[in-house]
């Protein structure tokens, strides 16, 4: 058993040294974005200079309005920053265009939304069968994955019921087997565990720190749920829009 100690960089991240940038699964550099509200300009993120290493679990937290969300979704590529790069696994997404961040988010990142974001027709095994089929599983195998996601958060049994007959963790839990389909390179999840009991959540977080150091796969929480903050590498706080180091910012893992 060792223990492990790591450092961010802060501040003075130029983006300049590539070889940093290939090495980490996620770098931010300078990332900026204002939002209009009538004739009105809000910034909302101000110079955001982070990077995630590769099999880490990184937590992001944070008073309601942070920014939190528009974080996590420039670094998945959903939202485009006014200034600023982002890279995920060594590549520049901020220079894609559509059609290659579609493919590339398609390929490597899998999402968990607060939301949810199920297809109401669909029965949880169809559900995450979508996403498999999307990711070149086919016919049997996407069935037989589908069904193994399923029993791995606990939802084996209710593999053929629809979202309307679920409740609203069993729902959350439906949208992690789907976000795990097809093993991606990077989790993205936005209030994991916001509709979970203590126990869903536990054994959901568990899940997710296997992949993690495992499978050598980096995960990225958004959340505002003291209880998984034992299972982060590290914890980032972001206040006004601004990333900002505390005291504890550095967890130490016994691994």
């Amino acid at each position: 058993m060792s223990t492990k100690s790591k450092k961010r960089i802060w501040g003075d991240f130029t983006g300049n040294d590539l070889t940093n940038i290939e090495t980490k699964t996620i770098v931010a550099q300078g990332v900026e974005i204002a939002f209009q509200s009538g004739h009105q300009s809000i910034q909302v993120l101000k110079n955001i200079n982070l990077e995630i290493q590769r099999g880490d679990i990184e937590i992001l937290m944070g008073p309601s309005g942070s920014g939190k969300t528009t974080l996590l979704s420039i670094l998945a590529g959903l939202l485009t920053p006014d200034q600023g790069k982002v890279y995920l696994l060594g590549e520049e997404i901020t220079k894609m265009s559509r059609n290659q961040l579609a493919q590339f988010r398609r390929e490597n990142i899998g999402f968990i939304f607060q939301n949810f974001n199920l297809f109401p027709a669909l029965t949880a095994a169809e559900n995450v069968e979508v996403v498999l089929n999307l990711k070149g599983f086919r016919g049997e195998k996407a069935k037989q994955q589908s069904q193994i996601l399923l029993e791995q958060v606990g939802l084996f049994l209710q593999a053929h019921q629809k979202p309307s007959d679920l409740s609203g963790g069993q729902k959350q839990r439906v949208a992690i087997a789907r976000a795990l389909a097809g093993h991606p390179r990077i989790i993205m999840a936005d209030e994991p565990t916001a509709a979970l009991d203590s126990q869903s959540g536990h054994k959901v977080i568990e899940l997710l720190r296997r992949l993690a150091k495992e499978e050598g796969c980096t995960v990225l929480m958004v959340t505002h749920d003291p209880r998984i903050l034992d299972v982060a590498d590290r914890v980032t706080y972001l206040e006004d829009g601004i990333l900002k180091e505390t005291e504890n910012q550095d967890i130490h893992k016994t691994s």
